[in-house]
């Protein structure tokens, strides 16, 4: 076994991991807590528990990071950046950039200070702004792993 190989489980591993766990936050945790708290309550639940996810979910991206971008330099794919054609390979890199920055820069020094003071002050409104903003980063990751498979796979 090369390290290739190892280097590409271990890619495809860290996204199931990652994305997979933001699909569950956003098609079964929320609704969930939509259903079974009450509005004051909602996001202090949703807090508790994203953030026993939020360690998965860094050390899965951190683990993509790596495995992408040595994949990257091992095949000397740079080039790759230039073509429309290549497009997933830009988005994979704009969804990894997007939840990096997330995890590990907003969400620690201000997001999560700021959801909980809306929602405080606004449950309803602030809680409407998680769901809605993990339903456009699930179909953004969503598409992006469906064009990454098509991409390096072939239509056919």
């Amino acid at each position: 076994m090369n390290d290739i190989t190892i280097v590409r489980a271990l890619h495809v591993v860290s996204v199931v991991l990652w994305i997979g766990g933001v699909a569950f936050v956003t098609t079964v945790l929320l609704p969930a807590v939509r259903c079974v708290k009450s509005p004051q309550e909602r996001m202090q639940l949703f807090d508790q528990i994203e953030r026993r996810f939020a360690w998965q979910a860094r050390v899965s991206t951190a683990i993509v990071g790596l495995t992408g971008f040595y994949m990257l330099y091992r095949f000397d794919m740079w080039d790759r950046f230039r073509y429309a054609a290549y497009w997933w390979i830009d988005a994979m890199v704009a969804v990894w950039l997007i939840f990096t920055l997330m995890l590990f820069i907003v969400e620690p020094l201000n997001l999560q200070r700021w959801l909980l003071a809306q929602s405080a002050s606004k449950p309803e409104i602030a809680f409407k702004r998680v769901e809605w903003l993990h339903r456009i980063l699930t179909f953004i990751s969503v598409i992006t792993v469906l064009g990454a498979v098509i991409g390096s796979h072939g239509p056919f």
